[in-house]
């Protein structure tokens, strides 16, 4: 028998070798991870925000002049109705003086008219009398025609007479109810010398300093009701369209990044930015703003749903994915063989895992992950980690 040269062994190792990798990278089933159904998954979308507050007021005083007390400060806490600060009233003062000066005048001239019309009405009484002995005489042809006519023009003269005083008791009493009204007047421009907290606050800015001379309607400090104090989370509308009120969130602040607070959704505008495409969810957020510093950048995630069972797939699994349509192709394993398959997706999740709802054959399972060498029709077995 002959004996085999180096050349033919070599080649009956090359052929051998060969045909390993012929079966390693053609025909050895290929070991798969398959995904499994998976219970009670939260939805979460994602979104950056800021804190802001719902009630936040700029005030200031309502006419001009110079500020001479005070009583509160960037930072401060105020009740309703506290004192913040005053303008100097000294002319306003003297305004008041004047007007309580022109209610006792007018008072004054209501008690002469009064006095006038007494007066008026005893005059008229006595002309009246004298008229009607008058008339009497003459009808006995006592007294002459002119002195009957003289006693009748006297008596119109004191109705002229009354009738006029009563005309003045009226301009009198007006002249009164406008000194009043003048007073009261006075009273509230005073009274608006005076700026006070139009409710339970915190003061987040001081814009004047003492001595300053301000303008009517220029603000003078800026109050955040402590209560009205949100976050707003900017969503983007592809994420944004099952999000409802009352629905839970998380949030976490820039200033606190080890601390996840609680909150619900409180507001949805209406309307989305049509630069960023992005929607505006106000959320409130327990516990996290006892001391709040507006503006401050947060990170919300709100829970959108819970999946009682769901079959999930990594999107990096998925080929051809559509996020308009939410549609995409997927690796499955069926009665042993490799396969490409068309599916529609549902929800997706934030670490980039996408429900199936619809397009698998039955008893079909999907790849979670996939590696190399993948062909269709190539026979695949699942992972016994993975399929336990």
């Amino acid at each position: 028998m002959k004996k085999p040269t180096g050349k033919t062994i070599a080649l009956l190792i090359v052929a051998v070798v060969g045909a390993g990798a012929w079966y390693m990278t053609k025909q050895r089933p290929l070991v798969v991870d398959v995904a499994i159904v998976e219970k009670n998954i939260p939805i979460k979308v994602f979104g950056l925000g800021t804190v802001e507050a719902r009630i936040l007021s700029k005030i200031g005083f309502s006419l001009s002049n110079s500020i001479v007390q005070l009583n509160a400060d960037e930072g401060q806490q105020v009740r309703k109705g506290d004192v913040l600060a005053r303008l100097d009233n000294t002319e306003q003062l003297a305004r008041l003086a004047k007007s309580k000066a022109g209610i006792l005048s007018a008072s004054a001239a209501v008690k002469g008219a009064a006095a006038a019309i007494l007066k008026a009405k005893a005059v008229l009484a006595k002309r009246t009398q004298t008229n009607r002995r008058q008339q009497e005489l003459y009808a006995r042809r006592t007294i002459s025609a002119e002195m009957v006519e003289l006693a009748k023009l006297e008596q119109d003269l004191a109705q002229a007479d009354l009738d006029i005083a009563q005309s003045n008791l009226l301009a009198a009493k007006a002249t009164f109810a406008n000194a009043q009204a003048q007073l009261k007047l006075d009273k509230v421009v005073l009274g608006q010398h005076i700026l006070r907290a139009p409710y339970d606050a915190v003061i987040t800015a001081r814009q004047m300093e003492l001595g300053t001379v301000v303008k009517a309607g220029e603000s003078v400090f800026t109050l955040v009701d402590p209560k009205s104090v949100w976050v707003l989370g900017h969503i983007s509308e592809s994420r944004s369209g099952l999000i409802a009120l009352d629905h839970p969130a998380e949030i976490r602040l820039r200033s606190r990044p080890h601390e996840l607070f609680k909150g619900k959704v409180q507001r949805i505008d209406i309307e989305s930015d049509r630069v960023t495409e992005e929607r505006r969810v106000f959320l409130s957020c327990h516990g996290c703003l006892d001391k709040f510093s507006l503006g401050e950048q947060a990170e919300v995630y709100v829970t959108t749903a819970i999946l009682e069972k769901a079959l999930f797939v990594p999107e990096n699994a998925v080929d051809d994915f559509d996020e308009r349509q939410m549609i995409g192709t997927v690796w499955i394993l069926i009665n042993g063989s490799l396969a490409r398959q068309g599916v529609t997706f549902g929800h997706r999740t934030l670490d980039a895992r996408l429900s199936i709802v619809s397009g698998l054959p039955k008893n079909a399972k999907v790849l979670t992950r996939l590696p190399k060498l993948l062909k269709q029709g190539r026979s695949a077995r699942i992972e016994k980690d993975n399929n336990s």
